[in-house]
């Protein structure tokens, strides 16, 4: 890709996104540093492979090369792990150890939920990120993570209802 009509089409068409790019890269790699990294390195390699992608939605295909960019920089420094197993005690359920303080300081809703959502195993975050915070669809989602529609519905089902148990579990806590 080297002409001028080609690159204004790639910024138009892809750039728009980045925004989407960096929430998902932000919270695929829980690092503000990272995730910048994460996103110039797909910019590049969107860049790089933009004439062959044959995606219907630009912003999916964007989307799924910030995912893959994002687990190929997790891989590399072993800190993800493809399947992670939902443990109450590591992910979220509260337990009587924990601080009032804690429950007593999230003072915004949107940073509680935030926060909630950060406790949830890789594979129900960021399909609630690509459909609760980017509003995309189940085909879109299924092609940015390479699993059926299906397998996103059921992650999507599993992670609201986890989420639910994590945020009733901290209000009940606020209430008692």
């Amino acid at each position: 890709m080297h002409d001028r009509a080609d690159r204004a089409r790639f910024e138009s068409t892809v750039l728009a996104h980045l925004d989407a790019a960096y929430n998902l890269a932000r919270w695929l790699t829980r690092d503000a540093a990272a995730a910048d990294d994460a996103v110039q390195e797909a910019c590049l390699r969107a860049y790089r492979f933009f004439n062959s992608q044959n995606s219907p939605s630009a912003k999916a295909w964007f989307m799924a090369v910030v995912r893959n960019t994002c687990l190929d920089f997790l891989k590399d420094r072993n800190r993800y792990v493809q399947h992670e197993s939902y443990d109450d005690e590591l992910h979220g359920i509260a337990t009587e150890r924990d601080a009032p303080e804690a429950a007593a300081g999230r003072n915004a809703d949107a940073s509680y939920v935030r926060s909630c959502i950060a406790t949830l195993p890789p594979e129900y975050r960021e399909v609630i990120v690509l459909r609760e915070l980017e509003e995309m669809s189940y085909k879109e989602i299924s092609a940015i993570v390479d699993v059926p529609i299906g397998t996103v519905m059921s992650r999507l089902s599993r992670g609201r209802d986890l989420l639910q148990q994590k945020m009733q579990s901290i209000d009940a806590r606020r209430h008692s």
